[in-house]
Parts: structure tokens; sequence; C-alpha cells
């Protein structure tokens, strides 16, 4: 249809359809779900709930939970519904006195002015909203009617008080200032210090900091026990290495987080060729409190195989200028290849550590020592 509108050329579409058909089509690997998204949601459905009662039990924290169209029509219709209850409370009181007919001079009615249902229901809204016209004025002849004033004015403020202090939290909700908190798009694993590690880099884009910051980190993998219990998701804490001792960190720049692959490490085993076919998804959780605000704000990523870059490390995004630090966003995630053994941290300690690899751009390490020694013997003989 395209090709005889003269969008597409006809060579095209005739190029495409062969490529179709006479390529070989593969499948693409079948990956499990994602544990952690990206943005930090948790991709996770919760079905088969019978007690939907316990959400209503807690009924500050469904409103504050809810969408943002679904809070504003909640928190209209509260209004609009008590507005009308009251209105007929107040209809009925006056249609029981006797008010809405035309009497003397001498008859003194529960309420002034109310003649019909929407002078009663104008009359319910300036009692819960404290207008106060000045038409409309209660008396003194129904002590029904004073009750009745007494109870509108606590139901409102009660809703005022729920409805409002919704309105506030949602507002401000620590997610929002999670927003400004920023992960690298890929991990990375290379060699630093001696030592194969795996490293992410965070930062903040807001100048107000983030208070008592503290990294975890997991790693989410399915298992099975020696009973032979199949774990779906085994979340395994991974231990961050920080000089300080703890996962404290002081976030006013980019850093770089970094986990070292020792015998303690769930990526242990790991080899840069298990890690193309392994379903391995890393999590990071970054919690701190806002300075602004006082409110804890938590931010989280995670990275799956394919994220995990093998052999390449970080650029240097701070650079002194004017006296000053400035940092390069734009450097943000740019990573550069540098000589790493494609083996697994087991197959290094076994092998006698980093000092007996020789490393080579992209290859896969392999053992000097054995080169050393047949050199070594060729030159004896």
């Amino acid at each position: 249809m395209l090709s005889r509108k003269g969008l597409i050329p006809e060579d095209y579409l005739l190029t495409r359809l062969a490529e179709d058909v006479l390529q070989p089509k593969f499948k693409a690997k079948a990956r499990k779900a994602r544990f952690v998204a990206k943005n930090g949601t948790c991709n996770v459905a919760h079905t088969n709930i019978r007690e939907q009662g316990r959400f209503l039990q807690d009924v500050f924290t469904t409103l504050v939970d809810l969408k943002w169209f679904h809070t504003i029509i909640i928190f209209t219709m509260s209004f609009l519904c008590s507005w009308l209850l009251f209105g007929m409370v107040w209809w009925l009181v006056a249609f029981a006195h006797g008010d809405l007919d035309q009497r003397g001079d001498d008859f003194v009615p529960c309420v002034m002015d109310i003649h019909s249902f929407s002078s009663a229901f104008l009359f319910s809204i300036e009692v819960q909203v404290t207008i106060g016209f000045g038409g409309r004025v209660i008396t003194e002849e129904c002590v029904s009617a004073i009750i009745i004033l007494i109870v509108q004015n606590i139901v409102g403020l009660v809703i005022n008080a729920i409805m409002l202090g919704c309105i506030f939290m949602k507002t401000a909700q620590a997610h929002r200032r999670a927003e400004t908190l920023i992960f690298s798009k890929h991990a990375v694993i290379s060699v630093r210090n001696n030592k194969l590690c795996f490293m992410v880099r965070i930062g903040d884009l807001r100048k107000s900091m983030i208070i008592s910051a503290t990294v975890r980190m997991q790693v989410v993998r399915r298992s099975s026990t020696q009973e032979g219990e199949v774990v779906p998701l085994d979340q395994i804490d991974v231990h961050i290495d920080n000089p300080v001792g703890t996962n404290g960190i002081f976030l006013v720049s980019p850093l770089i987080i970094s986990h070292v692959i020792d015998r303690a490490s769930p990526l242990y085993e790991l080899s840069a060729s298990d890690l193309l076919h392994d379903d391995l998804e890393v999590v990071v959780v970054l919690e701190g409190v806002v300075e602004t605000t006082g409110i804890t704000t938590q931010a989280r990523t995670s990275y799956v195989s394919e994220e995990i870059l093998w052999g390449q490390r970080f650029v240097p995004t701070v650079s002194e200028e004017d006296g000053m630090y400035a940092v390069d966003y734009s450097k943000f995630g740019n990573t550069v290849k540098v000589p790493t053994p494609c083996c697994s941290a087991k197959t290094l300690d076994e092998a006698g550590g980093l000092a007996r690899f020789k490393l080579n751009d992209g290859a896969a390490a392999r053992p000097s020592v054995r080169r050393r020694r047949g050199k070594h013997k060729e030159t004896k003989h």
C-alpha cells in the first residue's frame, strides 16, 4: 500500500521481503523477568489478595498511594457529598419546624432565610467552610439545629485535615527527591587496587545534599537449597568497599561505588563468559535524608547481565577549574576499556592472584608463570 502511494520505493519493499524470507531467524534468548526496573520500580504484581479490607483500615496511606486523578476525585466528592448530606439535614430540620411555610412576623425559624433545598444547601456550605455571608443565620429556637451545627463543624474539620494532609504528603513524597539521584546506565567489572571489583557510579543533581546517605547492593538470582527447595528470588547482600568502614557516603559529587569480588562475594565464581548467559541481576539502593525537608528518600536501580561491562572502568568527571571543582555530567556514564582478566576471581585466587597473570586488552588472561618457567628452562639448556 505504501509503495502504491509512492512513499516507499518498490525495490526497497522487495529487498526487505527477500531479507525477511531468506534470512534465517533465530529466537532471542528468553530472559527471566526483571525484579527492579531501571527507574527503581519493583516488577512485582500482587494477586489473589482476599483481605481487601486491610487497605481501608489505613485510609490515609491508601489515599496517598493513589494516583493524582483519583485523589482529586475523592477530594472533590468528599466535600460535595458532605455538603449535600448536611444540606438535606438542614432542609429536613426546616421542613419539620415549618420554616418553609410563610408565617407571620412573630414566627422564629430554626434557620433564617431557608425557603428551599437550594437555600439549605448554600447554608450547609457556609457552615462547613465558615464563609458566613450573613443572610442565613441559625437561631436559638431549635436545639436540634444547634447539635447539627456542631456535628457539621467537626465533620468538616476532619475532612479538611485528612484531605489537605493527603495533598501535602503527595506533593512532598520522598520519591520526588529521588528523581535527581542518578545511577550510571551500566555497571563495570575491572581491576582496582589489584583486585577484581564490581563498580557502579551514583550522583546527585541538586546542590542540597542527602544527609547520612547509605548504599546497599543485593544480588537477585534463582537458587536452590540443599533440601531441594527452589528460591525464585534469592536476595544476597553484597559488601561494599568503603575506607570509612561503613556504607555512609558524602554525596557531594559523583562517586564510584565499588564491591571487591572476594571469597564472600556472590560473584566470586563469575567469569566474563558466564556473564553472557547467566541470569544475574544486581540491585543498588541509595537511601538518605533530604536536607531541606528532613524526609527519608530512597532511589533504586538494577543491572542485569547485559548491562554489566567486563573489562571497563568509568572515566573521571571531576576537574579543578578556577579554584573550584567542576563536575561534567556528560561523562557520567562513559567508560573506557582497561586490561582485565576474563576469568573469575576464584580462578585468579587459585592461580596465585593478579601478579601471576598477564593482562591483555580484550583478550582472556593467561598465566604468565609457565611462560617464564619455559623461557628459563630454554636459557639453561
